[in-house]
Parts: structure tokens; sequence; C-alpha cells
């Protein structure tokens, strides 16, 4: 069953929503899809509802265009020389992607075009990501006066040190394959195919346990920068809820009894 429930075609952002999946579509292609205060807002609207919804179970964040996000708006940026409104920006930014690092659901970046600055951070931001073989990255600040600060944040808990200073210093591009290599990307596809492997990949996790998959998603991001032995007192007491948990009861009578588990949390 597939639904929309953007309010209007020319809303920022689109969502749509199908068997679990929730799409949500950066929707100005005229202006590369750039993180204006209106697609800020718009994004920050859509994750809040999203994260209430026990219905939704995967996000996926595409995009229209040529361009999947790049970055700032510089314009608005140029137009408000000021550092009230530059702090307010980049706080809202920086909430932005703290906000789908903590949202209960996966979330998939499906990237058909270039992805700069800001819309690499978001990127990288996601849990997953999938890319057309076309798309372009880059940390493209330092090409015009300005280090990629608040991007690197993002860059540099996704791909080692070293290729993530060298896309920071350099401004270069690099090609979704190698994006794919360092991890910045979980894999290329030909364009044609970019939509099906999105919406495959997005299926198979919605089909798991919506409990163990929230639960799960919260525990890896809580463990990961903690000391080792902390990570395993936090990832152990995880797991007994999990085992405690109806769907890990259910799952685990399936795998004796030899059939498909009925999961019914979410």
């Amino acid at each position: 069953m597939s639904t929309a429930l953007a309010a209007s075609a020319d809303a920022p952002v689109l969502r749509t929503d199908c068997d679990g999946v929730v799409t949500l579509t950066l929707n100005r292609p005229a202006r590369y899809n750039t993180l204006s205060n209106e697609m800020l807002a718009a994004l920050h609207e859509a994750l809040a509802a999203i994260a209430a919804d026990r219905h939704a179970r995967v996000v996926v964040l595409a995009s229209t265009g040529k361009a999947f996000c790049t970055g700032h708006d510089l314009k608005e940026l140029r137009a408000n020389r000021d550092e009230t409104f530059y702090r307010q920006v980049l706080a809202t930014c920086s909430s932005l992607m703290q906000a789908i690092v903590a949202l209960p659901q996966p979330v998939i970046a499906s990237v058909q075009g270039i992805a700069t600055a800001a819309g690499c951070q978001l990127v990288a931001s996601c849990d997953l990501a999938i890319a057309s073989e076309d798309a372009r990255f880059a940390t493209s600040g330092i090409n015009y006066g300005l280090f990629c600060s608040t991007p690197a944040v993002a860059l540099s808990r996704t791909v080692a040190r070293k290729h993530a200073l060298e896309m920071l210093y350099t401004g270069d591009f690099i090609d979704a394959a190698t994006a794919a290599q360092i991890g910045l990307i979980n894999r290329a596809v030909p364009a044609a195919q970019l939509a099906a492997e999105v919406t495959a990949l997005a299926a198979k996790i919605a089909a798991k346990s919506g409990y163990a998959i929230k639960l799960g998603k919260a525990s890896f991001n809580a463990q990961a920068n903690q000391p080792l032995d902390a990570a395993y007192r936090c990832a152990s007491a995880d797991l007994v809820n999990n085992l405690l948990a109806a769907d890990g009861v259910e799952g685990v009578d399936a795998f004796f009894e030899k059939r498909e588990p009925r999961f019914q949390s979410t």
C-alpha cells in the first residue's frame, strides 16, 4: 500500500509511505536541494513526525533533480551576513544531522547526483547509503575559503581519518566507486537500478523485527564511542532486553520450530 502525504507537489520535502518504508524527497531541484532555512525546517518537521509514527519502519532520503544536495544555501547566507543568523543556521543544521542519527528508524540515503559540503554531511549522517555510479561527493568549501568544519563531524565518524582529511583539505570530488571504497556509501549501482536497489534494501530491513531494529540502531550508536568494557556492558544489557521482548521470544521459538518468525513489535 502506498500513500503520498506531502502537503503539495510544491513542498520542499515530499513524503511517500509504502509498506512501512517512508521516503522523504528533497524537492528544490532548481536550487540543487540546498539546505536553506526552509529545507531544514521541513526536514526537521518530517523527521519528528516519523519518529512518532509506529507504522514507519525504514526511512529513505532521496532528491529530485541533478543534485542530491549541495549543502548550505550560499545565496541565503550571503544575504544575511550576521553572526546571529549564521549561528542559527548551523545550530539548526547540526540538530538535523543529530536527529537523523537519533531517529529510531534506520535511514538510507538514495544518492542520484552530487552531494557537496553539508550535502555530503547529510549522506554521512545516514545509517546506510546507495548511490548512482555517476554520483559524486565533495567537501568543497575549502575551494571558496571555507573549511567544512561541520561536515567534518559526520565525515570523520564515517570514513577513516586520512580519507576524511584529504577530502576536507583539497575539496576534490570523489566518484561513487571511491566513496564506496572508503565507506562513505555502501555501494554504487547503475543509475537505472538505483531506485530498485534502495527499495529492495529498505524492504528487507522493514521485514525484520521493528523492535530489534530500533533497539539495535540505538545500541550500536551508544556503544560505538565507549571504551571496550563499557561498550560490552551496554550491548549486553540491550541483548538481555531483546531476548526477553516478545519478538525475541518469537524469533528463538521460530528458529527451533524451523518456521518463519511472526514479529509483532514495531
